[in-house]
């Protein structure tokens, strides 16, 4: 570390100031995860972003142990493996069942699995230098896809017109973290560091500038929220049956009822005709007991 800072004070300085930042970085999540304390529950929270920011920080401390003068390196992602740890431990402590499975077989999946079996390929299979710059190139790869993760988020912003998925505090300590540890090891002459960080905050940049744009914006429903909301009002439609009514010395009238039923009652004028039919035949039918009677009381 004596060596870093006799020999590139301005890198110093600025691994001091990438420290500090990250760090903050890393702390972002506590009052999530404050709140999931009090609240006993994570609340549709995911475990995976934690999960990777743990693997990343594995990856960049293993790279750090395999090159000389990277104590800075060192610090900030041993920070970020406690941190990220506390962050995961909380959230197994207070997930439901399926939330827990899947966590813990993404864990034994990325941060057992993948990086033992890039520790072992790297020690068996490669010499010392070339051990370095293998592991540099896969920290690389895995730094890039990280910052590539939020694609999808300014495409739910871009699509929304709102910038309630992307807050600007995170984008802005996102956006100067990368400019720190870009100009960190570009004046280190370490490519492996700068690569990244080029993405980062061109991603960074690209985040703040849709703050910008949309933060005023009306939101808007995306178009698939809009389709799936017209299909559920189109379930409790009820068909309309338009009917014509006639109606005596009046022009026909066309009236929309819904229909209901298929059964179909009859007109109004054919039902008054045959209950004008069927009177005449109730008064013979009372005539007619009435006669029996008076016959049954006459043989009495």
């Amino acid at each position: 570390m004596a060596g870093l800072s006799l020999a590139h004070p301005l890198a110093f300085a600025f691994g001091i100031l990438g420290n500090i930042i990250s760090f903050m970085t890393y702390l972002a999540p506590l009052p999530t995860f404050y709140r999931i304390y009090k609240s006993k529950s994570t609340e549709g929270f995911q475990s995976v972003p934690y999960v990777v920011a743990l693997f990343s920080a594995m990856l960049w401390i293993y790279y750090a142990l395999l090159k000389s003068n990277e104590i800075l390196l060192i610090t900030v992602n041993t920070a970020g493996c406690v941190i990220e740890t506390l962050y995961i431990v909380v959230y197994l402590a207070y997930a439901p069942k399926k939330a827990k499975l899947f966590t813990a077989m993404i864990l034994l999946l990325l941060n057992v699995g993948v990086f033992g079996l890039i520790l072992l390929l790297t020690m068996l299979l490669s010499a010392s230098h070339s051990r370095v710059v293998l592991v540099g190139w896969v920290c690389v790869g895995f730094a890039v896809s990280v910052f590539v993760a939020p694609l999808s988020i300014i495409s739910k912003v871009v699509r929304t017109r709102s910038v309630e998925f992307m807050p600007f505090s995170l984008s802005l300590s996102l956006t100067v973290s990368a400019v720190v540890w870009f100009l960190y090891g570009l004046l280190i002459k370490d490519k492996y560091v700068a690569l990244p960080n080029v993405i980062g905050f061109t991603f960074g940049v690209i985040q703040m500038g849709l703050y910008a744009l949309y933060s005023n914006a009306t939101p808007r429903l995306p178009g698939k929220d809009v389709e799936a909301e017209e299909a559920v009002d189109d379930t409790f439609k009820v068909p309309e049956h338009v009917m014509t009514i006639p109606k005596l010395g009046a022009p026909d009238v066309e009236m929309k009822t819904c229909e209901v039923h298929t059964v179909e009652s009859p007109p109004p004028i054919e039902a008054a005709a045959k209950q004008e039919d069927d009177e005449p035949s109730s008064a013979e039918e009372l005539e007619k007991a009435g006669n029996k009677g008076s016959n049954n009381t006459e043989q009495v």
